[in-house]
């Protein structure tokens, strides 16, 4: 039948045409994910515009011991006490400690992979094709896809990813304890101490302060010893991801005064 001949040429043609345009829809899609990767994380509207000579102090609380000898630093300290032993293991894979510190009261518990792919990574702003890069590969012969994570923020990021939150259950709030992989500095150079490690890990609880960084949904706060507090919160004021991060913040400074620590 001539009508019949006529619909299969033109499915013909139009499955020519299909394949062009998913060609055409592949390369516009990755054009723009690779350039909407450009464009930075939402920071608090109180952080400074500019280098690190821009930052300022918001806050000091106690005053710093003044001594008549010469403090020793924390590695020298650890390894008098003979609770480091960094000298002898880091021939084997790099610098090692142990910690314990206390568990924080109203976080939910969550341990995460070490392996993640990477478009978890690039959900957090890590840049994958960064040089140097932080972030360990797998053999990309083996695994095209894979690499180990090098905080748990990045896992914990990656469990909520694409995933829908009842609004009456937040804010979450997550301590996590993970394995840690990253590159010692982007300078190349090994540090001194304990705090930039090839693989550490971070333990549950909630001792030490240095605030890591704040989202537009969510807040991440880790303190030293490793540990990270991780909280998802909803948008409907837009203030709720300030004042969680304020309750972690504060979270850290109860506990810095409960042990009689100067700190800034």
């Amino acid at each position: 039948l001539p009508a019949y001949a006529a619909l299969r040429a033109r499915g013909r043609q139009v499955r020519g045409q299909l394949r062009e345009l998913e060609a055409e829809e592949s390369d516009l899609e990755q054009r723009f994910y690779l350039g909407a990767l450009q464009l930075p994380n939402c920071t608090h509207p109180a952080v400074p515009v500019g280098d690190q000579s821009q930052a300022r102090v918001l806050e000091v609380v106690g005053e710093k011991p003044v001594f008549d000898f010469k403090p020793k630093g924390h590695l020298e300290l650890g390894e008098g006490l003979d609770i480091i032993r960094q000298r002898r293991i880091q021939g084997g894979s790099g610098h090692t400690h142990p910690e314990d510190p206390p568990f924080p009261q109203g976080f939910l518990p969550m341990t995460v992979p070490d392996l993640l792919r990477g478009a978890v990574f690039e959900g957090c702003g890590v840049q994958l094709s960064a040089t140097p890069s932080p972030v360990y590969t797998i053999d990309p012969s083996r695994f095209e896809d894979l690499c180990l994570a090098g905080t748990s923020e990045v896992g914990i990021a990656g469990y909520f990813m694409d995933h829908a939150v009842q609004l009456q259950n937040l804010p979450i709030r997550v301590v996590c304890s993970s394995t840690c992989y990253r590159a010692e500095t982007d300078t190349g150079r090994e540090p001194w101490g304990l705090y930039r490690v090839h693989q550490f890990t971070k333990v549950l609880g909630a001792l030490g302060g240095l605030l890591e960084g704040a989202g537009k949904w969510g807040v991440s706060v880790v303190c030293p010893p490793k540990v990270e507090m991780f909280g998802v919160t909803a948008a409907e004021r837009g203030t709720e991801s300030e004042e969680l991060l304020a309750e972690f913040l504060g979270l850290q400074k109860e506990i810095f005064s409960e042990l009689g620590l100067h700190y800034r």
